[in-house]
């Protein structure tokens, strides 16, 4: 099923974005759509980028530092990033975790 409107997730290939984050990236004229699985005590090392970043947790708990600041979330909480803002995580548990990206990452297209 592929049409304009309506796509099936399994037809998404999973990319490995960074060691140990395993991600389906839906891409729109604006918008990229990241889901990530990443098992525990895998980080992602302090980094920055020109998109506003929002992260959700979908199951477990992830550590996420934004400009210094650390915070554990959980599925009851997420993180609005800025632009150009240093920020970079650690996996507490196994984890199922969802970053949308504006705008679309040109970047993760060529993955």
């Amino acid at each position: 099923m592929q049409n304009q409107f309506f796509h099936l997730f399994s037809d998404i290939k999973t990319k490995e974005i960074a060691p140990g984050y395993f991600s389906k990236l839906i891409h729109t004229n604006s918008n990229t759509i990241n889901f990530i699985e990443v098992k525990a005590g895998i980080s992602l090392p302090m980094h920055k980028h020109v998109h506003e970043q929002s992260s959700f947790v979908l199951e477990g708990k992830f550590e996420l530092t934004v400009d210094g600041i650390p915070q554990v979330l959980d599925p009851g909480m997420f993180a609005i990033i800025p632009s150009n803002i240093v920020h970079g995580g650690t996996a507490v548990t196994d984890c199922k975790l969802i970053d949308i990206f504006s705008p679309a990452r040109e970047d993760y297209k060529l993955l």
